[in-house]
């Protein structure tokens, strides 16, 4: 020891949640960005995240902005709100959801968190028992895994099958589960596939999920952005069947994803999961949990109520304009296929055949060099599970995809094999 100082600190790091975190979407996103050519006086065009807010085609209805508004200008939200969320806020979103259910929700079954990410940390440190497994899709959302790994719950993951619409492979889930196996994930409308499940599909989800013992959470952040023949259909549909635990917000629908306003809600109308004490474990994380700003819960019921048919017509035609000009022109690039053409959510998962390219080892590296060389951000698809696949997010104005689209051709055809 000199000069007082100790030669060994007491503190390090925590590499557990370190190891977590590598990768992540926007850790990797962040990595990508870090190549782009500051020369390159292009505007950067990002098809990386589902994230469409800063453009104008995609700005929020004025009923949620006048409900933001008027909710903090009424100074009745200023105030700690209770830790499961304020009241009318949960009735709000318990009779929203309702409507598409056979059944009547509760407040009592909504839980109001900061966006659906604090929802998704939330249920999977509820389920983290010692030696308890979680099933996970592939392609999925990385956020469920950096989560599971930081609570030591062990994840398994089943695919998604592309040559199926990217439908669970059902089979692939039974051989994963066994007796500690505790949830199984799915994510509807799809993320990051674009894909919309049938209404048959998801009652067989739910009946695979009752056999195994185990319940279904069901990531519906994307809910009701559909644009192609499968309409949306909610997973609590079946909650008499399985219990289901389904994660939303209105960041998607609304396009406010800096508003974070999340929930989970409990479809479980045979009390399972109270029986089973989840219900108690998901109120006894809230009680050490941070809550959305109460000015947020207390804008909910006028946002749900008063925005209007027109703008969510308005936002699914958009976006299905983009998933058009998306697939149209991924299909004249050859060493990218697009197994399924997008019917909802806001990205679509492509195949990249590296083989057909000079000097491109595999994902990582194509989204690298198309950052530095052409001032394009797309997703490798690594992130979310498949190599040498890539996530594309088509949720941008028409001329900026047009132009992305057309910077990605340019780079496939200047590293294409020579014949």
């Amino acid at each position: 020891m000199e000069n007082g100082a100790a030669e060994r600190w007491g503190f390090r790091g925590n590499q557990v949640l370190h190891k977590a975190s590598s990768i992540t979407v926007r850790g990797v996103l962040g990595k990508v960005i870090s190549n782009l050519n500051p020369q390159d006086r292009r505007p950067v065009i990002t098809l990386g995240q589902g994230d469409p807010s800063a453009f104008s085609s995609f700005r929020t209805s004025p009923e949620a902005e006048e409900a933001i508004v008027d909710a903090v200008r009424s100074r009745k939200f200023n105030s700690y709100s209770p830790d499961v969320g304020v009241l009318t806020a949960r009735r709000a979103i318990a009779e929203y959801l309702s409507a598409d259910l056979p059944y009547k929700l509760s407040p009592d079954d909504v839980y109001l968190t900061i966006g659906c990410a604090q929802a998704i940390k939330l249920i999977i440190k509820v389920l983290a028992l010692p030696g308890a497994n979680i099933l996970l899709p592939r392609p999925g959302y990385a956020l469920y895994e950096a989560h599971a790994a930081a609570n030591h719950l062990e994840f398994r993951r089943f695919d998604l099958l592309p040559e199926k619409g990217w439908e669970v492979d059902l089979e692939g889930v039974k051989a994963l589960a066994d007796e500690n196996t505790v949830a199984m994930v799915i994510i509807n409308p799809g993320n990051p596939c674009g894909n919309v499940f049938t209404h048959q599909h998801l009652k067989k989800v739910a009946e695979t999920a009752r056999m195994l013992g185990i319940l279904v959470i069901a990531d519906e952040v994307y809910g009701h952005l559909v644009f192609g023949s499968n309409p949306y259909v909610p997973m609590g549909v079946f909650g008499s069947i399985t219990p289901v635990i389904t994660l939303g917000s209105i960041s998607k629908r609304w396009i406010v994803p800096g508003w974070r306003l999340g929930w989970l809600v409990t479809n479980d109308p045979n009390g399972i999961l109270c029986k089973s004490g989840v219900v108690e474990t998901i109120v006894s994380s809230l009680n050490i949990c941070t809550d959305p700003a109460t000015f947020i819960h207390g804008a909910v019921p006028q946002i749900i109520e008063k925005t209007t048919d027109d703008f969510f017509s308005r936002i699914i035609g958009l976006l299905r304009k983009t998933a058009d000009i998306c697939f149209d022109g991924l299909a004249d690039i050859p060493c990218i296929t697009c197994p399924h053409k997008p019917e909802g959510a806001m990205s679509v998962m492509v195949n990249l055949n590296v083989s057909l390219l000079e000097d491109i080892e595999d994902d990582m590296d194509f989204c690298v060099k198309l950052s530095k060389e052409e001032s394009v951000i797309i997703l490798p698809g690594f992130t979310v599970g498949m190599e040498n696949w890539l996530r594309i997010t088509f949720a941008t104005e028409p001329p900026s995809l047009e132009d992305g689209l057309g910077r990605i051709k340019a780079f496939c055809q200047r590293h294409a094999k020579k014949q």
